[in-house]
């Protein structure tokens, strides 16, 4: 299931970054989501999926990383 979660976030990442980010950069998992060029308006939108698909209300200064993203949706989803 972690291997899932951390490919359909990173997916979700990609996505709500219009394409500027790559998956397989995400993936790194540790790098700062802001360091690979996800923009405010790409949080903004990534908050939006991520709490429709998971049910989660997310803390914006918890979901630095994809990494910190993973924790945060497996412990509060």
């Amino acid at each position: 299931m972690d291997g899932e979660l951390h490919q359909r976030l990173a997916d979700m990442i990609a996505k709500a970054a219009d394409g500027a980010v790559d998956p397989a950069e995400v993936l790194s998992g540790q790098a700062r989501l802001s360091d690979l060029g996800v923009t405010s308006l790409a949080y903004l939108r990534l908050i939006d999926a991520v709490e429709a698909e998971f049910g989660v209300e997310l803390d914006p200064t918890a979901i630095d990383s994809l990494d910190a993203l993973v924790d945060y949706v497996r412990l509060h989803g």
